[in-house]
């Protein structure tokens, strides 16, 4: 017996669980790609917490997936760390990849097992891959500069750390954060595992400071937005004079919203030679990914490329407006 008030569903349902669902374009992709994958029976329903919500909230979230034969799994983004640690007992089975990470991006069910999954170490790895060459930081000498220690940062230094030539591996990444507990548990996870790259850890709130960091890092190298700014909170990591390094690639990881980092980065792109990604590739990995795993299907690189193609006229228009404070030290 459930000691949450559990919803018996009527039809199959796929539930996302973030904060602002309803604005997502995936509310629209997704009855598109269940057609395609021969499942329009199943519908997605959004279910928003507040960020850092309270213990029993991400509880009964996760006792409504588990106790209802219907509710068949999740996608979670936002909440993937905190949601994990209130309801780790309510999982019959964790992949190594959710123990080693602390955080569940993937809710899904084998039988009558709940098991939770940390996709974004693949998924993030596929979209990186997709924009840097073979042996990029080997040929550019380019470090690693993480703004956010949460899921998404914890999963590319992941990826990086597996990375099997070393010329596809930074010599050094830093990652910073606001709170000191999610940089230390990213520095844990770190320091388990065995690295020829330097990592660096730094707890930090002042944007300023951010630019500083910024501006040491050599030509060639990654920046990447993963703190939610922009999308789930307002605002950015770094000022609107911040330098990004030259000839280097500038990765927002977000695909909605005001999009402040990815905005600043364009002002940029000519004047320091920059590449500027945003996260509409990492959008699609992520919920393919998940679907699949919760659905149990099969996905190849023919169906993730006909998936991607379905979904590409509900991607939200990009449109970089210049600031007009962001010109003067470029």
């Amino acid at each position: 017996m459930s000691d949450y008030q559990i919803v018996t569903k009527a039809v199959p349902t796929f539930y996302f669980v973030g904060v602002t669902t309803a604005k997502s374009s995936i509310m629209k992709v997704f009855p598109r790609w269940m057609a395609a994958w021969g499942r329009p029976d199943v519908i997605i329903e959004g279910i928003d917490h507040a960020i850092h919500d309270a213990r029993e909230a991400y509880r009964a979230t996760v006792s409504q997936i588990k106790q209802d034969p219907l509710s068949l799994g999740a996608l979670v983004t936002t909440h993937k760390i905190d949601l994990l640690e209130a309801a780790w007992d309510l999982f019959d089975d964790l992949h190594s990849s959710a123990v080693l990470t602390g955080e569940v991006s993937s809710i899904s069910k084998r039988g009558t097992e709940l098991w939770g999954h940390a996709k974004d170490p693949l998924t993030s790895g596929l979209s990186m891959d997709a924009f840097l060459s073979d042996g990029y930081f080997g040929k550019t000498g380019g470090h690693v500069l993480c703004f956010g220690a949460g899921g998404s940062g914890k999963a590319i230094a992941l990826h990086l750390i597996n990375k099997g030539d070393a010329a596809d591996r930074p010599q050094k990444m830093i990652i910073t954060n606001r709170s000191l507990g999610r940089l230390q548990k990213a520095q844990a996870m770190v320091e388990r595992l065995e690295t020829d790259i330097v990592f660096e850890f730094i707890q930090n709130n002042d944007p300023q400071v951010n630019d500083q960091i910024m501006e040491r890092l050599p030509p060639g190298s990654l920046v990447i937005n993963a703190t939610g700014m922009g999308k789930d909170t307002p605002g950015s990591p770094v000022t609107d004079q911040g330098l990004f390094p030259r000839n280097g690639i500038a990765w927002e990881i977000n695909y909605r919203g005001e999009l402040d980092f990815w905005h600043q980065a364009m002002a940029q792109k000519e004047s320091r030679n920059l590449f500027v990604e945003d996260g509409w590739l990492y959008f699609l990995h992520g919920w393919t990914q998940v679907i699949a795993e919760v659905l149990h299907i099969e996905l190849d690189e023919q169906t993730f490329r006909r998936l991607g193609e379905i979904a590409a006229d509900l991607r939200p228009s990009l449109v970089y407006v210049p600031r007009s404070t962001s010109t003067a030290r470029f």
